[in-house]
Parts: structure tokens; C-alpha cells; sequence
């Protein structure tokens, strides 16, 4: 196996510091802006792109690759800001929906534009065959920084993450 080569491995770091940094200057701008953190965000985005601008708590955790008591700490949130309310499913009443509220909607249409919606619009640019190894990078990053089996959405954010492994 061969050295590494000194600078490869600092332009790796920084490369990954930019990274975290960005991340980091995009919570506190939406923060500022807004006044939320990158999930409730991901949150009023998913409700907001439903049809009838309702969805399940189990939707949420799906679509988010997220546990359901992620999703419910997350709407508790939400719901004490006035942002959503929840109520009882019409079709089973097991049941409980996630609405937005006018307040959510104004919420949203003030935040920042979310740092993984700017990456998405230049990754689905890529041809197919950059997409693939820039995902499969990324994964190799990751499970050499043995974070390969982090509890972990596509939303981009940073902070405390607790023993198991999950974002707290």
C-alpha cells in the first residue's frame, strides 16, 4: 500500500471542513431567518408538497429515514409554534394527521432556501455516471469515519448526536 500524498489528505479535510461549515452557517441562517432547525423545515416542505397538506406521522418517518419518535419530538415542536396541528384521521381513527397551519405556511415561505435543495439541484445536473461515484465517495467517506451506520435523513444538519448513534 502506498503513503498517502500530504497535501491529497489536507485538501480531503478541508473539503470535508467546508462541508461542516456550510452546514453549520446554513442552521444558523435558517435559525435567523425563520426560526427553525433544518427537520421542522423538512417537515413544513413535505406537508406542503401533499395534495390535501396533510400526512401521517409514519409518512413523515419514511420519507425522512427517520424513527417515528424523531418525527413526533419534531411536530411537538411544530405544533407548540402554531406551525401544525394534528388531528384525528377521518378514514381510521388509529389515526392522526399532521396539517399545516397559515402560520406554518408563512414559516415556510420565509426561510432560506434549504442547503440540500441547492445540492440537489446541482447533483440531478451531474450525468449519471458522476452522480453514481460521487454517491459511492461519499459513502466510502463515511464508512471510513465510521459513520456509515448513523441513524441519518436527507437533511442536512449538524449537532449532538447521542450513544445509538441518532441526532438528539
Amino acid at each position: 500500500m502506498s503513503e498517502a500524498d500530504p497535501d491529497r489528505v489536507d485538501e480531503s479535510l478541508i473539503a470535508l471542513r467546508r462541508i461542516l461549515r456550510a452546514t453549520e452557517q446554513y442552521e444558523r441562517d435558517l435559525a435567523s431567518a425563520a426560526g427553525l432547525t433544518p427537520a421542522q423545515l423538512r417537515v413544513l416542505q413535505i406537508i406542503a408538497g401533499r395534495p390535501d397538506m396533510t400526512v401521517t406521522p409514519k409518512a413523515l418517518a419514511q420519507q425522512m429515514g427517520v424513527t417515528q419518535a424523531t418525527v413526533t419530538s419534531v411536530v411537538d415542536k411544530l405544533v407548540a409554534r402554531g406551525f401544525v396541528r394534528r388531528t384525528p384521521s377521518e378514514t381510521d381513527r388509529r389515526q392522526t394527521n399532521v396539517i399545516l397551519t397559515v402560520t406554518g405556511r408563512s414559516a415556510l415561505e420565509e426561510a432560506p432556501d434549504a442547503l440540500q435543495q441547492r445540492y440537489v439541484r446541482e447533483f440531478v445536473q451531474l450525468a449519471d455516471w458522476e452522480q453514481a461515484q460521487l454517491v459511492a465517495s461519499l459513502e466510502r467517506v463515511a464508512a471510513m469515519m465510521d459513520a456509515h451506520l448513523i441513524d441519518a435523513s436527507p437533511v442536512l444538519t449538524v449537532g449532538e448526536i447521542d450513544q445509538a448513534g441518532k441526532r438528539k
